[in-house]
């Protein structure tokens, strides 16, 4: 009896948590970041068995490329996406209108808006007129499609294109731009549960809510975010390749080309040009080369400070526990490699740059009045004296005895000509 009691608690417990909903958030501007959670969110619910994922969205818009990217995302989803503008005084504006019209389920509370999706240059420059025409059209049409997908009003996803319309959350419901209007979370998830929609091509699936497992940012998420803004990725990733031809045509200047290196890698992952696993391998590579370099180039701990801000990022960017089962690198593997790999690096190089201070014995003034004592004798005038750490030949004039200290007078060839020291 007890063994079968188990059982179905054991269970019970694995259905309810298999049932569970991830709740992660899109706000701000979109861009690489917000893909980035998009991604991470959908592996944590299938590492999970989650049967929904909820996206509170936030959003004034942004990244044109890396919206059509999310979009692109949901859409493939193997599990219904929510998407739920949330809180109040929040809004869907461009960008997130758009990511709303391709969620399997949309909604908003009160005191919200939606709309406002008119494509415009991110410097705020006016757009050629057949560029813009070319690109209105383009969205217009995609947003069309997506509304007609997921039976929503397409009229209103052709305005907020064409006509930039905006409507609040209430309007939005009423004309059939949203799907639900609800006062909190709770509520929404309450609306959502066992609605039907669309998986994939032809998949119909009734959306199952279960226990809220909520996607925390992380360190990882908040350095995208920071780097992730359009007009940031550009200037970095022109700033870093005039940095790095200043250090081509200025070569040993070191600085330059430090921080140009991890400006580029950085651009990249930004930009969505490279991923960020393979960013973060690629800084953590470029990290151990400053290390090394360090240890030969007289840099001023340039090549070494360099070397610990890629690393670093590199550690923290390298490995997704979403995307990996679980595995990551934590803060205290990362920050205790670092400092150690700092503290090596740093040692060597003070090892190295304090033999530059000692004083090398090259020309012949440089052995005068040099102290020396005498270790062998070859005869009375003649032998070897112990001198600087080295072993060297020496005459003199007068005699002398074993372990004798002497002065030397001058060099020749490769002996001293020493004399009695008085």
């Amino acid at each position: 009896m007890k063994l079968f009691l188990l059982t179905f608690l054991f269970l019970f417990s694995f259905k309810a948590y298999s049932e569970c909903t991830v709740q992660a958030p899109i706000d701000g501007a979109i861009g690489p970041a917000s893909m980035d959670i998009l991604e991470r969110s959908l592996s944590k619910a299938k590492n999970n068995n989650c049967k929904s994922l909820l996206l509170l969205v936030n959003t004034p818009g942004g990244s044109l490329a890396s919206t059509r990217k999310i979009v692109e995302e949901i859409l493939a989803a193997p599990i219904p996406v929510m998407c739920f503008v949330y809180p109040k005084g929040g809004h869907a504006g461009s960008a997130g209108a758009i990511i709303l019209q391709a969620c399997h389920v949309s909604g908003a509370t009160r005191a919200t808006n939606i709309g406002a999706a008119t494509p415009i240059i991110a410097t705020g420059q006016e757009m050629p007129k057949d560029l813009r025409n070319k690109m209105i059209n383009d969205t217009t049409s995609w947003l069309e499609g997506l509304a007609r997908l997921r039976g929503r009003d397409i009229q209103f996803a052709k305005d907020i294109v064409t006509d930039a319309k905006a409507v609040s959350s209430t309007e939005a419901l009423e004309i059939g731009a949203i799907d639900l209007l609800a006062e909190d979370v709770p509520s929404f998830l309450d609306q959502a549960k066992g609605k039907e929609v669309l998986i994939g091509e032809s998949e119909k699936q009734a959306v199952e809510i279960g226990p809220v497992v909520i996607f925390e940012k992380d360190l990882r998420h908040k350095i995208l975010s920071l780097v992730a803004n359009p007009e940031w990725s550009y200037l970095i990733f022109m700033g870093s390749l005039g940095l790095l031809y200043f250090e081509i045509t200025h070569p040993g200047t070191i600085a330059p080309g430090v921080i140009g290196g991890v400006g580029l890698v950085i651009s990249l992952i930004s930009m969505q040009q490279m991923n960020v696993e393979w960013g973060g391998l690629a800084l953590i590579v470029l990290g151990l080369v400053f290390f090394i370099l360090e240890a030969f180039v007289p840099s001023f701990g340039i090549l070494g400070v360099g070397g610990v801000i890629s690393f670093f990022i590199g550690s923290v960017f390298l490995y997704d526990p979403e995307k990996t089962g679980g595995y990551s690198l934590p803060m205290d593997v990362i920050l205790p490699t670092t400092i150690l790999l700092s503290l090596l690096v740093f040692g060597v190089a003070y090892l190295a740059y304090s033999t530059r201070k000692i004083k090398t014995l090259g020309g012949d003034e440089d052995w005068t009045n040099e102290e020396a004592v005498v270790s062998k004798l070859k005869n009375p005038q003649e032998g070897q004296v112990h001198i600087k750490g080295e072993i060297w030949g020496f005459e003199s004039e007068v005699p002398v005895e074993l372990e004798q200290k002497v002065i030397v007078v001058k060099r020749q060839g490769l002996k001293l000509k020493v004399k009695p020291k008085s």
